[in-house]
């Protein structure tokens, strides 16, 4: 459990706390009172008992790349989300430290509002970044959040997600920071930085009987933490079953599949065909690439809108959605210890592989007509087009196989 800070006994502020706005017009109050106001549109299919849903964004140790690249997510896009045009799923009431209008202590009153059972709403919670060991902070704090009111006491983010938990319709854990501890984890950190599902520990579970739902990914494909999101907000408004996960709470839809299997290069490793530098375009995997074992569908989904990806553009899979990361994967771009065994072996099956092929799109790139013809009657041709020799006799032995199995 956190160690929260605690309020100086002759604490005062040298600046007179800004009147919190409670003003439902107020476009700077919080969302929580606003969000009261707004009426339902009727030029939407509504679907389901919940109107809205409020998704709480609480930020820890994190660079915001997960912000990032979330607000870049295309399938469904956060705007859609927001105004509630996508049937089935209830109009998300965000509440996010960059997105959000309110700031300051309006801000933090929509955390107070949940966490209090204020809200008129369910609501999930999106941790990003580490959580960091409140005790090791000495007198101080590693990760503030804002100011109690009453007190002027430093509430930390952390001691939010202990309030906010208990009563969130489900908590999920955005990037690979919030998922295993990520690179502010790595070993020798003074912070003792851990995930979500370590801090809140294996028997949490949400409102819904849900454990913490992890999204990892350094940064995640943003279209990959808001198709989660709405598969559980699809399921909280009756609409859906609840979605597949799998033994560390990953949608499994997701994170079943390696890197290596979608690989667009991943023919040339079954050829036993490698990249001997940056810029080839065989398979990475003595650059040290980790694809073959990593979890991820960064391959065929791409970085933002169907494009883009490590793999795609050319660099190794380093592994960052993995709970080793970074320590089990390091150092980067050097191989891994098993790449020897592994790339040696499909190098000496590979060149069989490699030939046979070869023999055979030979004989297909030769049509009927082209078969009792001494040469192509292409222009560019620079060879004849009937094989001759050892060819030969392997191409009629493939022939006779073939047209045994038509019968």
């Amino acid at each position: 459990m956190a160690q929260y800070t605690l309020a100086d006994p002759g604490y005062v502020a040298e600046i007179a706390p800004k009147r919190l706005s409670t003003d439902p017009h107020d476009p700077f109050a919080p969302i929580g009172i606003r969000s009261r106001l707004r009426e339902p549109r009727s030029d939407i299919l509504n679907l389901g008992p919940l109107e809205k849903v409020f998704l709480l964004w609480i930020v820890g140790a994190s660079c915001d790349g997960c912000s990032v690249a979330v607000t870049g997510a295309t399938h469904p896009r956060l705007e859609d989300l927001m105004n509630g045009i996508i049937p089935g799923l209830p109009r998300v009431e965000l509440v996010h430290c960059v997105v959000s209008v309110e700031s300051g202590p309006e801000w933090i009153e929509n955390l107070r509002m949940a966490a209090d059972g204020e809200l008129d709403a369910p609501y999930l919670v999106c941790w990003e970044g580490s959580i960091m060991d409140e005790t090791l902070s000495g007198n101080g704090y590693f990760m503030g959040l804002g100011e109690d009111l009453a007190t002027g006491r430093q509430i930390t983010s952390l001691e939010w997600l202990d309030r906010l938990a208990p009563g969130a319709a489900a908590v999920i854990a955005v990037g690979t920071c919030a998922t295993w501890g990520g690179i502010p984890a790595a070993a020798g950190n003074p912070t003792g930085a851990m995930g979500v599902m370590d801090h809140l520990g294996k028997d949490y579970r949400s409102t819904l009987g849900l454990p913490v739902i992890n999204v990892p990914g350094c940064s995640p494909v943003g279209d990959n933490v808001l198709e989660t999101a709405a598969a559980a907000l699809l399921f909280l408004n009756g609409m859906a079953p609840l979605p597949e996960f799998d033994e560390l709470g990953r949608p499994a839809w997701l994170f079943t599949e390696t890197v290596h299997r979608h690989c667009p290069r991943a023919g040339y490793y079954e050829e036993g065909v490698f990249a001997e530098k940056y810029g080839d375009k065989e398979c990475l995997v003595e650059l040290g690439c980790w694809g073959p074992v990593v979890q991820c569908n960064i391959s065929e989904r791409g970085a933002i809108d169907g494009r883009g990806g490590c793999m795609n553009m050319g660099g190794i899979c380093i592994g960052c959605t993995m709970p080793g990361f970074p320590d089990k994967f390091a150092p980067f771009y050097a191989p891994a210890p098993g790449a020897f065994v592994s790339s040696t072996t499909s190098k000496s099956v590979g060149s069989f592989i490699r030939r046979f092929r070869a023999l055979s799109m030979r004989d297909k790139q030769v049509s009927a007509r082209w078969e009792h013809d001494r040469d192509l009657s292409s222009g560019w041709a620079r060879y004849r087009s009937q094989p001759r020799g050892a060819e030969k006799l392997a191409h009629r032995f493939y022939e006779r196989i073939q047209e045994s199995n038509k019968s």
